[in-house]
């Protein structure tokens, strides 16, 4: 299993500190939120850099944002290995292209009340499928086991279509939902309180690895 923190829970004022706690992680997630496309505001491209330039750890980039088309340069450094954004979100198709462009993974995220039917179409163009197991904006939620039905569904149209996507889940992953996770087919998780919130960050991300 893939865990990639979600910086979003760490104290900032702390940030370079926070970040050597994570040292054994996969990949570092950075919510960006616009608040419009969700009820809340995070941080930018600036405290993007800031973070790339202080891990060499590749970063899994979730732009939870309405116009993400031209935010992507902006998003683009050494370490950014993934940009994710929304099926939801305005201009997707041209959105996928362009992160192509920069030569970084392409990822699509789907909100909890929208079916993995509606992102077949775009299932040979991305890199990895982000199935949010809460609703987006805010961290600390719980839980939403019957999103692991869209993860065995993935799993189904990966294995019939010869694709080769990862799946991603983010949202209330703790140590009590990882199994679920993982028996459901999941290849990497988002976990942010859990691993932040934890006394000890690097033994939270070896009991969900």
């Amino acid at each position: 299993m893939l865990v990639a923190p979600s910086i979003l829970t760490a104290d900032f004022a702390k940030l370079e500190s926070e970040i050597k706690k994570i040292s054994q992680s996969d990949y570092i997630h950075l919510d960006v939120m616009d608040g419009h496309f969700v009820p809340n505001i995070s941080f930018g491209p600036h405290i993007s850099r800031v973070i790339s330039h202080t891990t060499r750890i590749g970063l899994d980039i979730h732009l939870m944002v309405t116009d993400p088309y031209p935010w992507i340069e902006q998003f683009v450094f050494d370490t950014t290995k993934y940009i994710t954004i929304h099926y939801e979100a305005n201009d997707v198709v041209n959105t996928i292209k362009k992160i192509k462009e920069k030569d970084i993974k392409v990822g699509i995220s789907i909100k909890p009340k929208t079916p993995v039917f509606d992102i077949v179409p775009l299932l040979k163009d991305v890199d990895l499928v982000l199935v949010m197991t809460v609703e987006p904006g805010f961290g600390g939620q719980s839980f939403m086991a019957s999103m692991m039905e869209k993860v065995k569904e993935l799993v189904k149209l990966r294995e019939e279509k010869k694709l080769d996507f990862i799946i991603e889940v983010d949202g209330g992953i703790s140590d009590q939902t990882i199994d679920v996770c993982r028996v459901s087919g999941v290849d990497m998780v988002v976990a942010g309180s859990y691993v932040f919130n934890h006394k000890d960050p690097e033994e939270a991300i070896r009991s969900l690895k």
